[in-house]
């Protein structure tokens, strides 16, 4: 019978995976403004946000949160055609 040995517990994943802890908006080159008056609050593009840098509130889009908000453009992207709320801007600076 093979000898039984003691190995050390690895690949343990003590909690979920997240970036909230990096600020990353600093990469940006673009930034997403919003125009309020158009958007319907249907939050596709909150779903749809690689960097969960929509803010939601009361089932509401309030805005975007800059520290982690890369500029990659998805939210105006995925924003729909006869609304078109988020349009991106070069960065300043």
């Amino acid at each position: 019978m093979a000898e039984k040995k003691n190995l050390p517990i690895g690949g343990v994943i003590t909690e979920a995976g997240t970036a909230h802890e990096y600020v990353t908006g600093g990469w940006r080159k673009l930034k997403p403004l919003l125009d309020k008056g158009k958007c319907t609050n249907c939050l596709i593009c909150w779903v749809m946000c690689p960097d969960s840098a929509i803010v939601v509130q009361d089932g509401k889009m309030i805005g975007f949160d800059m520290e982690h908000c890369k500029g990659c453009g998805i939210c105006a992207e995925e924003c729909p055609d006869k609304v078109k709320a988020i349009k991106m801007e070069e960065e300043a600076g």
